[in-house]
Parts: C-alpha cells; sequence; structure tokens
C-alpha cells in the first residue's frame, strides 16, 4: 500500500478529529485573507473616489496641503483672490475652469443643536455646488442651493439623520454660524467612504466659510481636447506664476491616497499580527491533534515498521496528513475570508463608512499567501509528531499501547525551557533599567519573545505542580470524581502543557494590555490631579478653533475668579548653537497658566516665561541645542515679524500634559504677528471662585449652549474621556485576541475529544463498576475546567509581568503609575473556568453516550 493511500485511509478515517485542526487553520486564513481583502477593497474605493473627484488640473492656495485644505490660525481655509480664476482661463489648452470653495473645519448642526458629523471619524465637508462635484453627485431630490437660505445634504447623511427637504441646519464655522434649509439631497455617484458633504450656492460658501467674496480655496480646470494633463498644468503655472500650487488629477488623487495611507498601513498589519497570534495558537492545536493521533495509533505503526516500512515512509504518512489538512483548511479559509471582508464592510457601514462590494478587490497574491501560509505552518506543527512516529521502533509499538516517555527529552524540554526563560526574564530586567524608552522597547520586545517561549517549552512540567494545586481548590469538592479528573489532566503533561499553552498566548495579552490601558488611565489621571489647577476646559473634540465670540461668551460667564487663553502657532526658531528649526511649535497662554497648569521645571519660574520677550523651553530642547537661563532664541513668527526671545524657564520633559510644549505670552506673540493675523484659540480654561463650582460648571454651559462644536468638561469629566478612549482601543484589540481564544477553546474540545477516544476501554470499565453518565461526564467537564485554569493561570501571570514591564518603559514618559485592573484580571480567570465547560460540552456528552460492553471490548 503506498504512503498516499495510507494517508489517505487514516485522513478520512479521523475525519470528526481532524476538523477542529482543519477551523483553527480555516479561522487564521480566513483572518489573513479577510484583513488582505479588505485592506485592498478600501484602497481601491479610495482611488477611484479621488480619481473621480479630481479635475485635469487644480489650483490652491500656497498655504494648501498636498492633499487639500489646511485650516490656517484663524480657523479658516486658505484662499486665493477670485482674478486667479481669470488667468487660469487665459491659459492655453483650458476648456474650462471654476472657481471652489470648501471646508472641513466646520460643525453641522439640525434645528436642535445635535451634530451631523460622520461617527466613524470621516470629515465634514462643506463647499459650494459647482460642475466639478456634479461629475460625483447627483441630485435625487429637490434643487441645488441657489441663495443663502439653502443647503443641499448627501443622501447618506440625510437617512442616517432621519432629515427631509424643509429641515433647517447650521453651519458653524470660524466666521459664524450660518442657518440654510435642506433645499435639495444629492447622492453619490462613487462610493462614500463615510464623509458627510453639505453644498451652498458660491457666494454663501464664501461669506461662511471665509468671511468674505471674492476669494476661492481651490480652481478647478478641465483641459481641452488633445491637452495632456501634464501641458495643461504647465500652461497654468506659467500663467499664473509661482504664488500658487497647481496639481494634475494624478497628483492630487496620490497625495490624497497618501494622506489614507498610514491608516491603512497600520490597520492592516495590526490585524495581521492578530492573525499571526491566532497561526501561533493554531499550531498548537495540530500539534496536539497529530501527537495524540499518532500515540493512539501506535500499534497501527508499529504493525506498518513490522511488515516493512521505513521511518521515512511513516514519517511522509504523517506528513502527507498534514498536507492535507492545511490544503483543506487553507482553501475553506480563502473562502472565508472573502466572506469575512464582506462582513468587515458592512460593519463599518454600520459605523458609517460605506464600502461597495462592487469594489470587493481580490488580488492573485491573497489566496496564493492564504494557501501557502496555511499549509506550511500545517505541515511544520505535524513535523514533530510525525518525526516522533517515524522513531517508534515496532517492537515496541507491539508491546505498548501508547509511545512510551522520553525522559531524556523531558530533561532537554526543562533546561531549554529554563535556560529561554531565564534569559527573558533578564531582558525584562534590564526593561527596568533603560535610560531611554527606545532602548528600553527592544529589551522588552525580546523579553516577552523568550518568556512566552520559554513557558511554552516548559509548560509541560509546570502543569504537574499547578494543576495539583488547582485540583486541591476547584476538584477536591466534587470528591472522587474531582480526584479522577485531576488525574486525567495529570496523566499526559505534555497534552495538558500544549494545551494550555494556547490558552495562555491569547490570555497573556489581554493581561498585558489590562495593565498597560489601567497604568495609562491611572498615571494620566495622576497627572491631572497634581498639575491641573483649573476647573473647566473648554475645547473642540473635533479640532475647531475656538472664535472670539465663543471666548468672549465664557468670559463673561458668571461665578468664574479666571479665564485664560491658549493658542498654538508656528516659527522658525534659530538656537544659540547655530541651527535653524523650520516650522517649530510653539504655545502662546495668557501668564495665569502657570496656575492653571502647574508644569515642573528644571531651572527657572514658568510664570517668568510670560514676561515680555521671554519663553521656555523643555529639557530635552535645551540639552539638545546648548540652551541655559538667559539664552536667546530667535523666533520667526508665522505670518509676522522676528522676536529675539529670553528663555526663561526650562521645563522637564518627563510630564504628560503638554508634553514637549514651549511657552510664551499672548501678549508677545500679539508684538509681533498683527491681530488679523493671530491664531484663534486651541482650548481656553476657567476657574470658579470658591464655592461656585456647581454653579459655574452650568452657566458655562449654558453660556456656550449656541455654540454646539464646543464641550465644556470638568476634571471628572476629562478623566471619564481619556478612559472612554483608552476603553475603546483596548476593547478593540480584545476583539481581534477573541481569535485567537476561539482557536484555543477549540485546542481544548479537540484534546478532550481525542482523550475520550484514547480512554475509551479506561471509561467502558469505570461505567461497569459503577459511574453514571452524569459522573462521568462531570469528570470530564472537571478535566477541562482544571486544564483552562492552568493555560490561565499561566497566561494572566506572564501577561502582568510584560505589563508591568511595559509600565516602566512608560515612566520614562512621564505615565509613572502601575495599576493592576484586579477586577478584569479575576473576571478573566473565572470566565477560563466557563471556558473549560464549554469546551467540555460535545466530548462528555460523547463519552456518556458510549455503550459500556463496546468500550469495555475496545482496543
Amino acid at each position: 500500500m503506498t504512503v498516499m493511500k495510507t494517508s489517505m485511509r487514516n485522513f478520512f478515517a479521523h475525519k470528526g478529529r481532524m476538523a477542529l485542526s482543519a477551523v483553527a487553520v480555516l479561522l487564521s486564513v480566513a483572518f489573513v485573507c479577510g484583513t488582505l481583502v479588505f485592506t485592498d477593497t478600501m484602497n481601491t474605493t479610495f482611488d477611484k473616489l479621488f480619481a473621480a473627484t479630481s479635475s485635469d488640473v487644480t489650483v490652491s492656495a500656497k498655504g494648501a496641503s498636498d492633499s487639500g485644505e489646511t485650516t490656517s490660525g484663524n480657523g479658516k481655509p486658505p484662499v486665493m483672490p477670485a482674478s486667479v480664476l481669470g488667468k487660469v482661463r487665459e491659459a492655453q489648452g483650458v476648456k474650462s475652469a471654476e472657481g471652489s470653495v470648501f471646508s472641513s473645519s466646520v460643525t453641522v448642526v439640525d434645528a436642535d443643536k445635535d451634530s451631523l458629523s460622520p461617527s466613524s471619524g470621516a470629515p465634514t465637508i462643506v463647499g459650494s455646488w459647482n460642475a466639478n462635484e456634479a461629475r460625483t453627485m447627483k441630485i435625487t431630490s429637490g434643487a441645488a442651493p441657489k441663495n443663502s437660505g439653502q443647503v443641499m445634504v448627501d443622501a447618506d447623511t440625510v437617512d442616517k439623520h432621519h432629515l427631509k427637504l424643509g429641515d433647517e441646519i447650521g453651519v458653524i464655522s470660524a466666521v459664524g454660524t450660518h442657518k440654510a434649509k435642506i433645499s435639495g439631497i444629492a447622492d453619490f455617484q462613487v462610493t462614500n467612504p463615510g464623509a458627510a458633504i453639505f453644498y451652498l450656492d458660491t457666494r454663501t460658501a464664501q461669506e461662511t466659510l471665509v468671511g468674505e467674496t471674492g476669494v476661492f480655496t481651490n480652481v478647478n480646470v478641465t483641459a481641452a481636447s488633445g491637452v495632456t494633463d501634464a501641458q495643461l498644468k504647465q500652461n497654468v503655472a506659467a500663467e499664473v506664476g509661482g504664488a500658487y500650487k497647481v496639481q494634475t488629477a494624478k497628483e492630487t488623487a496620490d497625495a490624497n491616497q497618501k494622506d489614507v495611507e498610514g491608516f491603512m498601513s497600520v490597520m492592516k498589519y495590526a490585524m495581521l499580527g492578530f492573525a499571526g497570534i491566532a497561526f501561533l495558537v493554531g499550531i498548537f492545536l495540530i500539534i496536539n491533534t497529530f501527537s495524540m493521533l499518532v500515540a493512539q495509533r501506535t500499534r497501527e505503526i508499529g504493525l506498518m515498521r513490522a511488515i516493512g516500512s521505513s521511518r521515512k515512509q511513516v514519517n511522509r504518512s504523517v506528513l502527507t496528513e498534514a498536507l492535507l489538512l492545511g490544503v483543506f483548511g487553507s482553501v475553506l479559509g480563502v473562502g472565508a475570508g472573502v466572506g469575512l471582508a464582506v462582513g468587515l464592510m458592512k460593519l463599518m457601514g454600520q459605523m458609517g463608512m460605506h464600502l461597495s462590494t462592487a469594489d470587493l478587490t481580490v488580488a492573485w497574491t491573497t489566496p496564493v499567501v492564504g494557501l501557502l501560509l496555511g499549509v506550511v505552518v500545517t505541515v511544520l506543527a505535524a513535523y514533530l509528531p510525525a518525526r516522533r512516529a517515524g522513531k517508534v521502533s515496532p517492537m515496541a509499538a507491539l508491546r505498548d499501547a501508547g509511545a512510551p516517555a522520553d525522559a531524556k527529552a523531558g530533561r532537554i524540554r526543562a533546561l531549554v525551557g529554563t535556560v529561554l526563560t531565564g534569559a527573558g526574564g533578564y531582558a525584562l530586567y534590564l526593561v527596568t533599567q533603560a535610560d531611554k524608552a527606545k532602548e528600553g522597547s527592544l529589551w522588552l520586545g525580546l523579553g516577552v519573545v523568550l518568556t512566552l517561549i520559554g513557558f511554552v517549552v516548559i509548560g509541560p512540567l509546570l502543569a504537574g505542580g499547578v494543576v495539583r494545586v488547582l485540583g486541591a481548590v476547584v476538584l477536591r469538592g466534587f470528591g472522587p470524581v474531582g480526584r479522577m479528573a485531576e488525574r486525567n489532566a495529570l496523566r499526559n503533561p505534555r497534552r495538558t502543557g500544549a494545551t494550555g499553552a494556547a490558552l495562555m498566548i491569547g490570555l497573556a495579552l489581554v493581561a498585558c494590555l489590562s495593565v498597560v490601558g489601567s497604568s495609562m488611565v491611572a498615571s494620566a489621571t495622576n497627572q491631572l490631579d497634581k498639575t491641573v489647577g483649573t476647573d473647566f476646559i473648554i475645547g473642540s473634540d473635533g479640532g475647531q478653533l475656538i472664535t472670539p465670540q465663543a471666548v468672549e461668551a465664557v468670559k463673561s460667564t458668571p461665578g468664574l475668579e479666571r479665564v485664560t487663553e491658549y493658542k498654538w502657532t508656528e516659527g522658525d526658531f534659530t538656537t544659540p548653537d547655530g541651527k535653524t528649526l523650520d516650522d517649530t511649535a510653539i504655545t502662546a497662554a495668557d501668564p495665569s497658566y502657570a496656575t492653571d497648569l502647574r508644569t515642573e521645571t528644571v531651572a527657572g519660574k514658568l510664570e517668568d516665561a510670560y514676561k515680555p520677550d521671554s519663553m521656555s523651553v523643555h529639557e530635552t530642547f535645551a540639552k539638545d541645542h546648548g540652551i541655559h537661563l538667559g539664552s536667546k532664541i530667535s523666533v520667526a513668527f508665522k505670518d509676522g515679524s522676528t522676536a529675539d526671545l529670553t528663555v526663561r524657564a526650562i521645563t522637564s520633559s518627563d510630564v504628560v500634559i503638554d508634553a514637549g510644549a514651549m511657552y510664551t505670552s499672548i501678549d508677545t506673540l500679539a508684538k509681533y504677528v498683527p491681530a488679523d493675523k493671530l491664531p484663534l484659540d486651541d482650548m481656553v480654561f476657567a476657574t470658579a471662585k470658591e464655592g461656585q463650582q456647581d454653579a459655574a460648571y452650568k452657566s458655562l454651559k449654558s453660556a456656550l449652549h449656541d455654540y454646539p462644536q464646543y464641550k465644556v468638561r470638568d476634571q471628572t469629566d476629562y478623566k471619564e474621556a481619556l478612559k472612554d478612549q483608552i476603553g475603546q482601543l483596548l476593547n478593540m484589540i480584545y476583539g481581534l485576541l477573541a481569535l485567537a481564544i476561539i482557536v484555543a477553546i477549540l485546542g481544548v474540545v479537540n484534546t478532550l475529544a481525542l482523550s475520550v477516544v484514547e480512554r475509551t476501554r479506561e471509561i467502558g470499565l469505570m461505567r461497569a463498576i459503577g459511574l453514571s453518565r452524569r459522573q462521568l461526564r462531570r469528570m470530564i467537564r472537571m478535566e477541562s475546567v482544571v486544564i483552562a485554569l492552568f493555560g490561565a493561570l499561566l497566561g494572566l501571570g506572564l501577561g502582568m509581568g510584560w505589563g508591568a514591564t511595559a509600565q516602566k518603559l512608560l515612566a520614562l514618559e512621564g505615565l509613572t503609575v502601575l495599576e493592576i485592573p484586579w477586577p478584569t484580571i479575576g473576571g478573566v480567570f473565572i470566565a477560563s473556568a466557563f471556558v473549560g465547560l464549554f469546551a467540555a460540552l460535545i466530548p462528555a456528552f460523547r463519552a456518556g453516550r458510549m455503550n459500556v460492553l463496546n468500550a469495555i471490548a475496545a482496543e
């Protein structure tokens, strides 16, 4: 009988047992392929969108970014005079040209002042309706805006917020609030990735977004027949001169794509990382499956060896089974991956980012990568069991029902595991001694990898002691059934260790991230308590700057002791070491900010930085450029003149809030920057009079009722917002880790199912001497629980160690508080017991249904 025939026979003889391993391969491959298809589809969607919305040539103001608008310090988009449009129209090769105005630094609200902005983080765009927009938008109801009282809204926003023709909405910009009624609804002719778009007539857009007529943010140019975009760009650039930015459609689309590229790459590689974790967990499942199948077929393998099969043939037979498993699981995984990508697209649609299945992109590399990965991982995972099968001697196999324990291998495992764990522990110790976060992060990565591998290798040796302790605590209350469950878990420590290791990996990451997240929140909260000396923080979640009218509303609120304005701008710094640093950030605030934020200084007093022609720098900046108290820094302010500022304070770099900020006073900034060029406030801080905090809080909210773009937060609100942001990130990560934990649960199910088959005769004998079906099922469930708790104990302990070490790196960045989230850790540990119970349901049910006589007769 050929090796292939033997492998095929064995593969189909154990269909049920192989199915769970195939599911692990399927899930892992599906995650990889789904990620690739999903991100490729998003790239296709954005490519089509940017290509469709870009005119042949676009002329924009010099201050605009490569991909479009950049809001200046006054909260308005950079503009150019309408005369540019006339010059563009005179250029050779121009078929048509039109000016447009748009801005994404806006808030749009309904009549109840509820935001109409997307919840997905996509932009809110308000612009003028023009022929270029008509290429990608079709008016499906009503009409385009013709006067200041009309606005047109995209159909997706209308559906989401249940708007209709005639409803009033408010457009809030740095200029003020403009109210208009919906005159039309336009539908996207390309896939909308989630933006909310509102159209005004050109004159109203100019007045609402810029505050003056006769200006444009862009001029959209269409080429005459036979004129290439490159030729047209050259002709237009020659006509308008070098004062404006001129881009072809491809350059505009590429710049827009570059903006989303960073986000897409991070998302893609993060998801692939979690798929890799699922693959790692799946490896343990496959190793366990083949190890147990080899052990159960020891007699069969011995007979094959006795009648002439060589080691290579036995080895090849097991690897061929693994190859069949890998191919089967991977093919299904590729198909499931496409389905997963479609599911992700639907989920993103629920969150506001609309992706059309018409853009579904399956590159030829995706199934190739999925198949190769699934097959290679499966075959590699089966290599050790296959090698072990080849080593079984014919006589030993014929004498023994199972593979004999290898004492020498156990000693080697103990030595290797101890060395790896010790080396990993030492690397983690070096993290705590690092002076710089970058240096420490390398040791952290090495320590995590080595301790993880070390615990996996040494797991079977730990199983004996840990399971006995867990058995004493958890199982002894169940009497003889509990003791049998404990002994079953101890019977094959290698199997118990590998099964527990699969669960350990996922839970170690959960514990580590929980510790890091809790420590970040606790550290930031501690910093807020220690350094923030103001009661209220006013700002916009959408990044809109605070208008003078809103600042005045805050200042006129009764019950306030002081109000502090906080601005941000840029300048070209010339430092004492002769270096020029372009576009360096500097913060301008009222002198009371030194009280509102009690930033630690290493030299001088922070309040002195707010004296005329004075500033502060942070410690790292001072060391890098040889700056000390009294040093002069030349600052060429953006939109202003050059000032020679004296360094009066050097702040600590080990802070969380305003880390790396350099301060000067608003009066100093106003001395060198014209009043009409002064940036608007980024934030405003308000402090109530003694004993009037509650009343002032209500009064502030009332005073800013007409400015819904701004949020009033007290310190409690601010802490909750911070906690929610980190919590949302952790929940997303936990969701991705759930795949690895699902695969680990399959591993427990598979281990129990195979162990039940292995113990068929034993189960029959126990039933024959009086063990009831209920007791049998309970025994298997208890065995599963103790294995799950073993994996959880190792994982949570390891993860907390990683998290505590990672916090030492965060401490170098000012996050100094270590907090262990005991409720989360305890909840995960208890949940692991339920995971064990769930995993044992099917194996326990099957064991309970065994025929006693047939089980006793089994070999």
